[in-house]
């Protein structure tokens, strides 16, 4: 009998963040168009959360499929050391101005994890190569940086990271703000700083919006107090906008709610429109300066082998093309719109806590005894999604969703109503 793709799946492949005994085959998508999956069988699925967060303007829009086209007949990969090459530097050259001013430098490799660490390694090796040695990092404690080690020593010290915490290096963590303790939250941090003056080199978070923790969502007023406190005691401020980038909380990026400049910002997900693996750690002058130098030694210590991509260089370019080219920003307005009114409407349910949203993100929390990621509201929810042709991958008991911007009104307000009809289940 001739096994199904889902079938040979199961036989040769290990997933992320899978279970495999007890999971179910996994889903075999054949292609997809704009907010949608088809899979093998030829049933559609909208993609309520951008295939983790990544898909910008559309599953397989043609504009970035034939700038990737193009560029593979012409170069496809070169080494990115002593080489570069038209879509690098045409990137960097549209990106910046979009950062905030202080952004000078772009370093690029391949994914969240790695854009992550090489802002770490950046702020360390800034002060080594000033002859000190300053290699502590504040972070928060329901914060999720990535799953290489140092992003896993900067994030929460959870189920995610539980095996591996014998190697983690240490961070001063302090609370995640809320809309009730931020005076506590800016006391944590003035502590840690009186505490390790001499030693802390970063202070790294997810402005505005944790996304792996849960869609934990506070203010813009709080980040600027710790940002300040930072930058009176030269701590540099990271700004992992590997999810809030390129447009998710309504602004092209989350530091922009900010009265205070990140020293550096890291990128990917969104930034090829959801093509190709691409990451970006932004920096400042005085960062790269401190690596700028005839002393070879003084240079920054990391690379990937495919860092700078041409294929991946293109893609981000064609994406930032659609920005401009279908406004963009007023479909990021109308997701928002829609987002509220659901978010006014469920609050009243009695089995959804904390329904919030911030731009195209919305999340809720369902009623439960269990709310870390194995909760098992997830196994009560997720079939009922899928059989009714929706993919939502709660994170634990918090069910949220992040479409594509390309999403119509009536597909959005059909995932609420699922999302609705679910509670009936728990």
């Amino acid at each position: 009998m001739i096994k199904s793709i889902s079938e040979r799946d199961a036989d040769v492949l290990w997933h992320p963040y899978t279970q495999m005994k007890i999971a179910p085959l996994s889903i075999a998508i054949e292609k997809a168009e704009g907010a949608y999956l088809f899979d093998e069988n030829g049933k559609k699925y909208i993609d309520a959360i951008s295939s983790w967060w990544v898909n910008m303007h559309g599953h397989a829009h043609p504009e970035i499929a034939n700038a990737i086209s193009e560029q593979a007949h012409k170069l496809e990969q070169v080494i990115f050391a002593g080489f570069t090459h038209q879509p690098a530097v045409e990137l960097a050259e549209r990106l910046l101005p979009l950062l905030p001013k202080n952004q000078k430098k772009i370093f690029l490799s391949d994914n969240g994890s790695t854009a992550v660490e090489a802002a770490l390694k950046m702020c360390i090796q800034f002060f080594a190569n000033q002859g000190m040695q300053k290699t502590k990092i504040i972070a928060f404690k329901e914060s999720y940086h990535g799953d290489t080690f140092g992003s896993m020593s900067v994030s929460a010290r959870d189920v995610f990271t539980k095996p591996f915490r014998p190697l983690l290096f240490d961070v001063v963590f302090i609370d995640t703000p809320t809309a009730s303790n931020a005076n506590k939250v800016v006391a944590q941090f003035q502590k840690a700083v009186d505490e390790f003056k001499d030693e802390i080199c970063a202070f790294i978070f997810e402005p505005l919006v944790l996304g792996s923790g849960g869609m934990l969502m506070y203010g813009a007023e709080v980040l600027n107090q710790l940002m300040s406190l930072a930058k009176q005691h030269q701590i540099f401020c990271i700004a992992d906008e590997v999810m809030t980038g390129f447009g998710r909380t309504g602004k092209f990026f989350a530091s922009e709610y900010l009265n205070i400049e990140p020293d550096i910002i890291c990128l990917s997900k969104g930034i090829t429109g959801g093509f190709l693996p691409l990451g970006a750690t932004t920096t400042t002058k005085e960062i790269y300066d401190a690596f700028y130098s005839s002393d070879k030694y003084k240079m920054l210590f990391h690379g990937h082998s495919y860092t700078g991509n041409p294929l991946a260089c293109a893609a981000a370019v064609a994406s930032l093309n659609i920005w401009e080219k279908e406004n963009t920003l007023e479909k990021i307005k109308q997701i928002e719109l829609l987002n509220k009114n659901f978010v006014e409407k469920i609050s009243k349910h009695p089995k959804v806590k904390n329904a919030r949203f911030k731009g195209t993100i919305m999340a809720l929390e369902i009623n439960s005894d269990k709310g870390d990621y194995l909760s098992p509201i997830k196994e009560k929810v997720v079939p009922f999604y899928i059989e009714n042709g929706v993919l939502l991958r709660p994170l634990g008991n918090t069910v949220y969703t992040l479409p594509p911007y390309c999403i119509s009104e009536k597909d959005l307000n059909y995932i609420f109503e699922i999302i609705e009809q679910s509670l009936d289940f728990v």
